[in-house]
């Protein structure tokens, strides 16, 4: 099995985590492709467990993977001048100024002394780290902390940038301006990114490609538009009496949700050839019928059971 690779950023094979009587992850199939592709679930789901698992900061209990074609047991060294991550839990150093730290980074990622200090240079204007540079970390808000973490990701210029949370405990504008950061990286400098949060509209806005997991599973993965142009279901308004046109949707077999004169009437083929002759003679008219798409916030609520907390 460790010998399998793919063309995917990321493939796991059967991959599965235990800790103690936890099963973190339960033999986990996932291709994720080299784009934009965002690691959805609720706390405790298994994403975090899943990037540390592929990135070789924990063992898997059983089942293999592959990251940018280099398979389970490859060296960290090799896998880090690859991949930059941007971890969910704290790794900076608090004494250190910005620059020190990000050219630290580079070093242990392969780069020359000089190089790397220049590269440092460079990411921190990039990611908008200015004069503060020369500061120490332990003096940064939450938001430039966040900014410096993912200049240390970029700083050796990997084909892959790993994200898990990066928007945790921002304040709305450096989230934006994080986000920003995030879909330049893939559309304008073209980096394969995974993006791992619980926030969908962050998904939404970066990404392309979508994998949501569950209690250590994986219960859903696609394109982001192909899954959300799936015809779910039919918005109808109606003119007449409610109770009765929803006795008539129940017993034609239809699941629906009401709100005044509005129904969801859920169903994935064409409702109005079979709803029209039930309606004759009960005064109810339809005023409105449109096939409307699934959200990524409906995929979202259909895939998942629940999670746990951590």
């Amino acid at each position: 099995m460790d010998g399998k690779v793919g063309n995917n950023a990321v493939e796991t094979y059967s991959l599965s985590k235990l800790y103690g009587s936890i099963q973190a992850l339960n033999s986990v199939e996932a291709k994720i492709p080299k784009g934009a592709v965002g690691l959805l679930g609720p706390n405790g789901a298994g994403k975090s467990t899943l990037i540390k698992t592929v990135l070789g900061l924990a063992r898997p209990t059983s089942g293999s993977f592959s990251i940018l074609n280099e398979p389970s047991g490859t060296g960290r060294a090799t896998i880090r001048q690859k991949v930059g991550y941007v971890p969910e839990s704290d790794c900076l150093i608090p004494e250190l100024d910005a620059l020190a730290y990000v050219r630290y980074m580079g070093e242990l990622s392969g780069l020359p002394p000089m190089d790397s200090m220049q590269r440092a240079h460079e990411v921190l204007h990039y990611v908008g780290i200015g004069e503060e540079r020369y500061r120490p970390i332990k003096t940064y808000s939450t938001g430039m902390q966040q900014k410096v973490k993912l200049a240390q990701a970029i700083v050796h210029d990997p084909e892959l940038v790993i994200l898990d949370e990066p928007t945790n405990g921002m304040d709305p504008k450096g989230r934006q301006e994080m986000l920003d950061l995030v879909r330049d990286i893939t559309r304008t400098h073209g980096k394969a990114i995974i993006f791992s949060t619980h926030l969908l509209p962050d998904v939404e806005y970066v990404c392309d490609h979508v994998l949501i997991m569950d209690q250590g599973n994986i219960v859903l993965q696609g394109g982001l538009r192909e899954l959300t142009s799936q015809m779910d279901h039919f918005d109808i308004r109606i003119k007449g009496d409610g109770k009765v046109f929803s006795k008539i949707l129940s017993g034609l077999g239809f699941k629906f949700e009401k709100s005044g004169s509005f129904f969801k009437v859920r169903t994935e083929s064409d409702i109005l050839p079979v709803l029209y002759p039930a309606l004759k003679g009960t005064g109810i008219q339809v005023r409105h019928a449109s096939r409307t798409g699934l959200t990524l916030e409906d995929l979202f609520m259909m895939k998942v059971k629940g999670g746990g907390s951590g």
